[in-house]
């Protein structure tokens, strides 16, 4: 199984929640590739990145996302087909973001969402969640959820056990 992630507007391919899941899930036998986006700031053009790296992708994958680029690995799930989706603060229902409706092709998405967040509110990943009924976890935490590392690995650890089954 493959895992693509996807970063946030702000961050890199390899920032510390990247890194710590990425070591996750090769340690339970997954390859990774975090997609650079970091000369991209518009949402769009991240989606057709990731389309673009999964065109040649011929096994089966799951997408990790946070803050945008959950909203990217969300969108991009309505053109290809993920074994399932990992979102952590996703970027969803922000004004200026051009998709909105997010009909995933993937039945199984977790969403990891801070009470703290104060740049996109947790409403939004209740909102998405609700719609599509799909499992959300709302913790103690902030945006970029890094006080809450510890949880949202073992939250991943959980994901990946009924995803790569």
């Amino acid at each position: 199984m493959k895992i693509y992630f996807s970063h946030g507007k702000e961050s890199g391919p390899w920032g510390t929640k990247i890194k710590r899941l990425a070591k996750i899930a090769e340690g339970m036998g997954c390859a990774v590739e975090s997609v650079d986006y970091t000369d991209l700031m518009d949402p769009v053009l991240r989606v057709e990145r990731l389309l673009e790296v999964l065109a040649s992708e011929e096994g089966r994958f799951l997408l990790v996302g946070s803050s945008m680029g959950g909203y990217v690995s969300l969108v991009a799930s309505e053109t290809v087909k993920p074994e399932a989706i990992f979102l952590m603060a996703p970027a969803l229902y922000m004004p200026g973001y051009e998709g909105q409706g997010y009909h995933s092709r993937s039945s199984h998405i977790e969403i990891v969402h801070g009470w703290s967040d104060d740049v996109i509110p947790p409403e939004n990943s209740i909102r998405y969640a609700k719609q599509a009924d799909q499992t959300l976890h709302l913790i103690s935490g902030d945006h970029a959820l890094n006080s809450s590392i510890e949880l949202v690995a073992d939250l991943f650890v959980q994901f990946l056990d009924r995803a790569i089954d």
